[in-house]
């Protein structure tokens, strides 16, 4: 299957062209033909999978023809990172059309974006709070908005935007195509569903399970032995990008502190960071200047940056949806990722619903040096042991 089979624009085509896509991933193949046809979609899918192409292309056929600088699509995302992303494609995808987009979200000038919006846009792609505030100053006409599209919307539900949601779904049209993208399917996503979509039809790659394109390994280390792993790890492994993830802001900075004075080119990524220096720390990370992004979940949310080869626990999460959600970083595109996760006797549940999960038994790694809670019965002198 190509994307020629959904005859597109040639104008849309010819930015799908440039941006090097060939084959629509599965989520784009199901979910584009019902999007095309106006109806209501739930997509179940992981990130990583291609839903942001799955929702841009058909919003882009939609509005291509008739664009009037009037806002007729809205995307909520749950960060800023992932509203600048989102824009990023239909920018990418749309270069050939007269479609024009906004992100909207905070941290930045507000005034700015009164003056873009002022000045007409197609497409806006929002963090709610921010667009609550631009809605409450009459700067956002609604009236015309044909396609709505939630997405990541179970996290941004876990973020606490629930009520913003709701505000902001009151002032569009009732008579509107809303589309609602998420990787789990908790009570207020399920609410969401019932209350503002018309017989959506549901569309689900996968299950909930890592990727299968990313290997999993344990390592069992006591809690503050885990820095000297960390530096063992990176020490003897051959890698790209690395993405490590921490419980709290104050873990986040303190190792990659610990990082940095070893020599490691890292930066940190967490809550409160300015815009302009997340920004600076992803932009680093993006483009080699640091190959090693130390970061919580919530700032993490959205990152899309190509050639990580590894995303490391150094906290491991507290459900398997998160570690779904953390692990998604590694393994696109075709490429092939490793997710490590640094593991204490108190973290035994996850390991065993993660490994419930995936269906097979998670690899155990020893490295010499390392402290461990219980250690191996015997260690094979120079090699990493499987333990049983």
């Amino acid at each position: 299957m190509t994307f020629q089979q959904f005859s597109f624009d040639s104008r849309i085509q010819r930015g799908i062209s440039a941006a090097g896509f060939h084959t629509p991933t599965p989520i784009q193949a199901e979910a584009i033909p019902h999007i095309l046809k106006q109806r209501d979609v739930l997509g179940l899918a992981q990130t990583g999978t291609g839903k942001t192409a799955a929702f841009v292309l058909p919003i882009l056929q939609r509005l291509h023809a008739t664009a009037n600088r009037r806002p007729r699509a809205l995307v909520l995302a749950p960060t800023r990172e992932l509203a600048e992303q989102i824009e990023g494609v239909f920018r990418t995808l749309g270069r050939y059309t007269k479609v024009r987009s906004l992100s909207i979200y905070g941290g930045v000038s507000k005034r700015r974006q009164a003056a873009i919006l002022r000045r007409g846009v197609d497409v806006i792609v929002a963090c709610p709070g921010r667009l609550l505030d631009h809605m409450r100053d009459g700067a956002i006409d609604f009236r015309q908005i044909e396609t709505l599209v939630l997405d990541e919307a179970d996290r941004m539900c876990d973020m606490g935007f629930l009520p913003d949601i709701h505000a902001i779904i009151k002032q569009l049209p009732a008579q509107r195509q809303t589309l609602l993208f998420s990787a789990t399917m908790p009570r207020d996503i399920r609410m969401l569903v019932k209350t503002f979509m018309q017989n959506p039809v549901t569309v689900q790659v996968g299950e909930t399970a890592p990727v299968a394109s990313v290997s999993h390994a344990l390592y069992t280390v006591h809690p503050r032995a885990k820095a000297d792993l960390l530096l063992a790890w990176l020490q003897r492994t051959t890698r790209g990008r690395v993405l490590v993830f921490t419980r709290t802001k104050r873990g986040a900075r303190d190792l990659t502190h610990t990082l940095r004075r070893q020599g490691h080119a890292a930066a940190a990524l967490e809550g409160d960071m300015s815009q302009r220096q997340r920004q600076r720390a992803i932009d680093g990370f993006r483009r080699g200047h640091h190959d090693i992004l130390v970061a919580t979940d919530v700032a993490a949310r959205g990152i899309d940056v190509p050639g990580i080869t590894h995303v490391i626990n150094f906290d491991v999460p507290d459900t398997v949806d998160a570690y779904t959600h953390r692990i998604g970083r590694t393994g696109r595109a075709d490429q092939t990722g490793e997710a490590i996760s640094f593991v204490s006797r108190h973290d035994r549940s996850l390991v065993h619903s993660l490994e419930k999960t995936l269906g097979e038994r998670i690899e155990r790694r020893w490295m010499e040096g390392a402290q461990f809670d219980s250690p191996p019965a015997s260690r094979p002198r120079g090699k990493r042991r499987r333990t049983a």
